[in-house]
């Protein structure tokens, strides 16, 4: 859509819509977050090792990789309601079954599950948004996606802190007798219930109906979303970018000399570097990494709120300037800025020193190393945390989205995977210093790789997305 018809958008059902599908965002963080603070039960109940906790706290990662390859592929053949409404169940039956787990390999299997629906909704929210909302406001419309993320994450931490505080403490009892640390996954069954029924209330994406052959359904759907005298035409438009004798299928994926399309590598570039940039370290592991250096678990359980809240801003401050000045120029203050805070946490942990089996740092490096991660947090949700899910919502032609979303998807969920199990052992093993260094050595060659690779999307409508 172009600027043009912007007097015809509907923006209370767009607003209405795009709300409900950012619960999924939600839920992708809450279920990545609520980990956080629950490793020292784990460990106790289960006697896990260093290397069998990185294994629990990665699982999820495992499924999530397996639920954003095969929900970008459903998405194509069900609907991207369909699979979000899928995503929903999977969501509330992981946190049951997480929170009474008796063995690691249950937990585990529970983790599994939730992850496909981390890795679902964390591709279909995005594209189902692009989807549906104007080109003007797609940027910021998208962006809502990695706010709520945050307000995920953020929420499980807050949600693990009060109920750690009323047990006194994460292997505490609290309720019926069950420790605080199983409360902290039943939580996520009441954002998960409100996530399925609402999406019982918003419609199809009018681009899978077309895809479909059900032009009619699509623009109903459109005429409620601009306006009848646009609908037409946008069907139309939309019919045109896709192919005319095969819906679409992970083989568009190639060109007609077989070879994978650049516009692929560049969504699975984009994806990759996110995670290799280090930022779910601080969401999975930030308890257990500001104890090491000195912070009781109540301390380091605020710590984790307050990087939240300034994700949160920092996220809001991104919308506000997505749709302006553009989606590459955030990636590379991001990447310069992640590499320079980075770094500083690198240099701050080669000072720590043993005491008791535990790294502690100086009050003044220790105030520093805290500054420098809460500014890395900042620097990541002004960029590339909202604007890897907006330009992988909208960088795709309509024939290739859902497959391409698949592979970037699975490529990210992997790198996350590899990044969150390593940790412990790379901790443990070559230290943290050389662990940030490589992190910050990730971020200072994603700014090159931006440069060199990624073209802007701003203002352009889908359909005239190319590949």
């Amino acid at each position: 859509m172009d600027r043009t018809e912007e007097g015809h958008v509907n923006l209370g059902f767009v607003a209405a819509i795009v709300a409900v599908a950012t619960i999924g965002g939600f839920m992708f963080g809450y279920d990545s977050g609520v980990i956080n603070g629950t490793q020292e039960g784990l460990e106790s109940a289960f006697g896990l090792s260093k290397l069998g906790t990185g294994f629990n706290v990665g699982a999820i990662l495992v499924g999530c990789a397996v639920g954003a390859f095969a929900a970008g592929r459903l998405a194509d053949l069900l609907g991207r309601r369909t699979v979000m409404m899928i995503a929903a169940l999977l969501f509330l039956v992981s946190a049951l079954a997480a929170g009474a787990a008796p063995s690691s390999a249950v937990f585990i299997i529970a983790r599994l599950i939730g992850g496909f629906g981390v890795g679902a909704a964390s591709v279909l929210s995005p594209v189902y948004i692009s989807e549906v909302t104007p080109a003007s406001m797609r940027g910021r419309l998208s962006s809502v996606q990695q706010v709520m993320i945050i307000t995920g994450l953020t929420g499980a931490f807050v949600a693990n802190y009060v109920l750690a505080h009323w047990a006194g403490g994460s292997q505490a009892p609290l309720w019926l007798g069950y420790p605080a640390w199983r409360w902290m996954f039943w939580m996520q069954t009441i954002p998960a219930a409100v996530y399925f029924i609402a999406l019982l209330f918003i419609p199809e994406s009018p681009r899978f109906l077309v895809a479909s052959k059900r032009e009619a359904e699509a623009e109903t759907v459109l005429t409620r979303l601009f306006g009848a005298a646009t609908a037409g035409r946008m069907v139309s438009e939309i019919r045109a970018s896709l192919s005319v004798d095969h819906r679409p299928r992970l083989s568009d994926l190639k060109d007609a000399g077989g070879r994978i399309r650049p516009i692929v590598w560049a969504g699975i570039g984009i994806a990759v570097f996110q995670q290799l940039e280090g930022i779910n370290i601080v969401f999975y592991y930030g308890a257990v990494l500001w104890q090491s250096v000195g912070f009781s678990e109540d301390d380091a359980l605020k710590i984790n709120i307050l990087s939240g809240a300034l994700s949160i801003g920092a996220c809001l401050a991104a919308m506000a300037v997505i749709d302006r000045i553009g989606r590459k120029p955030l990636l590379l203050i991001g990447s310069a800025g992640m590499a320079v805070t980075l770094g500083i946490l690198a240099f701050c942990f080669s000072t720590a020193s043993m005491a008791g089996g535990s790294l502690h740092l100086s009050d003044g490096i220790g105030r520093t190393a805290l500054v420098a991660a809460n500014a890395y947090v900042i620097f990541f949700n002004f960029s590339w945390g909202p604007v890897m899910w907006v330009m992988l919502g909208e960088m795709f032609p309509n024939q290739i989205r859902g497959s391409a979303l698949a592979v970037s998807g699975f490529a990210q969920w992997i790198a996350n995977f590899g990044i969150s199990v390593s940790f412990p052992a790379l901790a443990a093993g070559v230290g943290l210093p050389v662990t940030y260094g490589f992190y910050a050595a990730s971020a200072f060659v994603s700014f090159f790789f931006v440069r060199a690779v990624v073209n802007e999307t701003r203002g352009r409508a889908l359909e005239q997305m190319t590949g």
